[in-house]
């Protein structure tokens, strides 16, 4: 125990990692309450019920204050149980504004120049994987919100231009704005404190309007008989409100102060929407109108299924003004004045959990990096709610859907019955799962919870995700969709995370259990997406494809299959995956030594394909070039090859595993398999890396790269006039700046050109991107590549970094360098300046700005500068392994 300079008396520094532990064990429900509510729930597929499936149109950031949604909820810097059932968050109102402030405002992939675009200025400050302590910044300025002037600006703009920021408007010039911070400390599994803190930055006096918020989530407008009677809040006499729900049970609520209590009801505003003009409130607008527009009879002094506590503050220049609330399960609470204690508590043990995580790092500023991109992952979990079957057939307490739904977007996918907490990429430009986003979110979030992060892996391999013929569903906009097979690489990882932390002990039954389903997923891929039986693939790639010269998912008219170098490559690792999956599994149980020799003779028909596809001496290899190339095997029989040097021809790298002579003489059968495949088939044998000379410490490598071809691709990659920036690797090489690639087939052209930040292609709509920037978890991969190849081959074997530069470096080092590379974005450089805000007029408003770090989901391929979803902390947080890697031990 240490003491606690914060007088909440001793601090336990191993308290937040015993709450982990304590629920993974089935104790204690620590997760009940979580940062779980969605920031953008309008304009998502769920609540799209449209003829047409618009679903930015069908339901509107304009709409959202008036119409019941019907699948989820959402609210700035909000918290929620883990069914949804009851939510908290915090709205704002400055008396200039024509709304209240109760959701973050953006800009439709319509409506933006580069695509979706939150508007708003705030941050994810802090966060412990328990959620026993959070804390979230919201600036919120004195003068009305450009609600229209940003939308007007937006579309003024072309695709050339950047996107036009809240900050550009001028609105927080001199620091007019307030500084809102809300935190949430828990005294136990179902007792939340709430300190709402709000600062005026600027020099004069403004009025601001506190209001939060807590209500049910409509659960009583879809389905006959969902509730046996609807929740309610309840004013009591002696104040506080008592919340009662027939399936969450009764909690109450205290608060601070003598706020005004306006109750309303949690549904559609049928007089605005639904022509009913009698129809009786009040509705789910109600708190907004009673504020803003004065409408006494819009609320409810007593009662509701909605509560807003309304605080009005007068702060002057650099005034302080705090609110607290508590909610707690059970008897009435005591005063929540006297609560700070626990909130100083919780404080303090977040101190020492992340003193901990980040022990070895003695860099400030880079335990700064590690706090918050952990703060930015767990405050992007989100209760996913979504039952296609019934989204599909309609509510019986509403109208049926259009018939055009039965054969559209996600029909196929009836069995889909979502119901459950999941790491989103972005709560407001992502509000729904992806599985390859998820895949790479678990390796950091192994370092923070690794009960959640296998948890996680495992749920999308569950019925009610997986299809029944094998595929893992995608993500919301089109669950049938292709994603990089990355999951069996994820598994493996967080396996080998958890060993770690666990003293050597595996999971072996979470290893098991994804890997029985990922079998299923792997013959899908092999079924599905080769489509010449030649073991070379094809199906798009959803992410990637922005680097293609078309769509290759749907080839122009005349063109024939696409084989893919990145779509057969990730099959490769794939399989590598699997195979080691199955190794792991087989020091445990002989009888996966057979599997794992399947995966190896898979991944030498896959190495073979790439090599030579179909016996007729073309594969996807370019010599001359030393890359990877895509080609398309045209009708008449001519292999044209697509030569773009993007990250299409660098995902080979990944496809590569070192096996230890010690692992072999533990799996006789398997070592036997594997000689007797390589004496037997030596063409394939000879396709393999070195397979019979030993590397370090006599380690075997599987690579779908001889040590010529990594080198030839090492060269392009390591090059400054090509992939490498100054901030990682670029995803198009920056030769292809001045000469474009151009294709002209079928009188139509096509053509690729190098765009170090957004896109000018509109291929894939407003968030066609990937044409130049860095992408973190592209890099991770690459990083990762790199150290098992130096693995093998060892600190004699030295490749030129940067190429033409004359120096030489091993892999390692030249790992290292490409870590520190990414670790640049975030740091401060000589300046004092972090490449992510580019330059200094473009950064968010305040003083202490720079320290409030975002982590965008990509990064301009010449300056760093952060692009596409600015909250995307998902798998950009693996900068926190980097991190982590680099401090060592901890």
């Amino acid at each position: 125990m240490q003491p606690d300079e914060t007088g909440a008396g001793d601090v336990d520094p191993w308290a937040e990692r015993r709450r982990i532990a304590e629920q993974a064990a089935g104790g204690r429900a620590w997760s009940l309450w979580g940062p779980y509510l969605s920031e953008r729930q309008w304009g998502s597929v769920r609540e799209d019920y449209s003829r047409d499936g618009n679903a930015w149109r069908f339901l509107s950031h304009e709409d959202a204050r008036s119409r019941a949604y019907r699948w989820g909820e959402d609210g700035i810097a909000g918290i929620s149980d883990d069914r949804g059932l009851m939510c908290l968050s915090l709205a704002l109102w400055n008396e200039r504004d024509r709304i209240l402030k109760e959701r973050l405002f953006g800009l439709t992939n319509d409506e933006g120049n580069h695509g979706e675009d939150v508007k708003e200025v705030y941050h994810y400050l802090d966060a412990v994987p328990s959620h026993a302590y959070l804390k979230y910044l919201y600036k919120y300025p004195h003068a009305a919100y450009p609600y229209d002037a940003l939308l007007a600006e937006s579309l003024r703009r072309g695709r050339d231009d950047p996107e036009p920021k809240v900050w550009d408007t001028g609105l927080f010039d001199g620091d007019r704005y307030f500084d809102v911070t809300v935190e949430y400390a828990k005294g136990d599994v179902d007792d939340v404190h709430v300190r709402v803190t709000a600062v005026n930055r600027g020099s004069e006096p403004a009025v601001l309007h506190l209001v939060p918020q807590v209500w049910f989530r409509n659960i009583w407008s879809w389905q006959e008989e969902a509730v046996p009677w609807r929740p309610r809040l309840l004013a009591r006499a002696a104040g506080g409100v008592t919340c009662e729900h027939p399936r969450l049970g009764t909690y109450q609520l205290a608060y601070s102060g003598s706020p005004e209590l306006l109750f309303c009801e949690n549904d559609t505003n049928l007089r605005r929407h639904g022509g009913q003009a009698e129809a009786p409130g009040p509705f789910k607008d109600g708190i907004n109108d009673r504020i803003v527009a004065g409408e006494a009879a819009a609320v409810s002094s007593t009662h509701g299924t909605k509560l807003g506590l309304h605080h009005v503050v007068r702060l002057a220049g650099g005034e302080t003004a705090r609110i607290r609330l508590r909610l707690s399960a059970g008897a009435v609470p005591r005063p929540v004045e006297a609560e700070d204690t626990v909130l100083r508590r919780r404080i303090a043990e977040a101190d020492a959990f992340y003193e901990t995580l980040t022990e070895g790092t003695a860099q400030p500023d880079r335990r700064r990096i590690v706090r918050q991109a952990a703060a930015g992952l767990i405050w992007s979990k989100q209760l996913y709610r979504y039952d296609v079957r019934r989204w599909l057939d309609g509510d019986a307490l509403q109208p049926r859907p259009p018939r055009e739904r039965a054969r559209g977007r996600n029909a196929t996918w009836r069995h889909l019955a979502a119901a459950d907490v999941l790491s989103m990429p972005d709560k407001w430009e992502y509000p729904w799962f992806a599985a390859w986003d998820l895949a790479f979110h678990c390796l950091p979030l192994a370092l923070l919870d690794p009960g959640f992060a296998k948890s996680q892996l495992l749920l999308l391999t569950r019925e009610w995700y997986m299809h029944p013929n094998g595929q893992l569903p995608a993500y919301e906009w089109e669950f049938g969709d292709t994603n990089p097979p990355v999951h069996a690489w994820a598994t493996l990882r967080v396996f080998e995370i958890d060993r770690d932390r666990r003293g050597g002990r595996g999971d072996l039954a979470f290893l098991e259990g994804v890997f029985h389903k990922l079998l299923i997923n792997f013959t899908w891929w092999v079924n599905r997406k080769d489509a010449t039986g030649r073991n070379v693939f094809q199906g798009g790639f959803l992410g990637l494809d922005n680097v293609g010269v078309f769509d290759r998912s749907r080839p122009p008219p005349g063109f024939g299959i696409v084989h893919q170098a990145d779509g057969t490559a990730w099959m490769a690792m794939y399989a590598l995956n699997m195979m080691r999956i199955a190794l792991e599994l087989a020091l445990f149980n002989d009888v996966y030594e057979s599997t794992a020799s399947k995966f190896f003779e898979h991944f030498l028909l896959i190495a073979e394909a790439m090599t030579d596809m179909g016996g007729e001496g073309v594969g996807l290899w370019d010599e001359e070039d030393g890359f990877y190339y895509d080609e398309v095997d045209m009708p008449d029989g001519r292999m044209i090859p697509l030569r773009v040097r993007s990250m299409v021809g660098l995902v080979p790298l990944f496809a590569v595993e070192v096996i230890d002579p010690a692992m072999l003489q533990r799996l006789p059968d398997f070592a036997r398999r594997l000689h007797w495949v390589l004496e037997n088939r030596p063409h394939l044998a000879r396709l393999v890396s070195r397979w019979t000379e030993g590397g370090v410490g006599d380690r075997k490598l599987l690579s779908l790269l001889r040590g010529h071809r990594m080198k030839a691709l090492l060269r392009r990659m390591l090059d400054e006039s090509e992939f490498l920036s100054p901030y990682g690797v670029r995803s198009l090489s920056k030769a292809h700046r001045d000469q474009p690639f151009s294709l002209h087939a079928f009188g139509a052209s096509f053509s690729v050109r190098y765009d170090p930040a957004e896109s000018t292609s509109n291929m894939f709509g407003g968030n066609s991107n990937w044409r130049g920037p860095v992408w973190m978890p592209m890099n991770y991969l690459i990083i990762e590549a790199i150290r098992r190849f130096h693995a093998y081959y060892g600190d004699d074997f030295l490749v030129e970094y940067p190429t033409g530069s004359g120096t030489r470096l091993s892999l390692s080092a030249i790992a290292d360098a490409l870590e520190e590379r990414l670790i640049g974005l975030f740091a401060r450089d000589a300046a004092g300046r972090r490449p992510i805000f580019g330059e200094a007029a473009q950064a968010p408003p305040g003083a202490e700005a720079e320290d409030n770090l975002l982590f965008h989901e990509f990064f301009d391929g010449d300056t760093g500068r952060g692009l596409g979803a600015s909250h995307q902390t998902g798998w950009t947080a693996l900068i926190l392994n980097l991190l982590h890697r680099r401090a060592g031990p901890g």
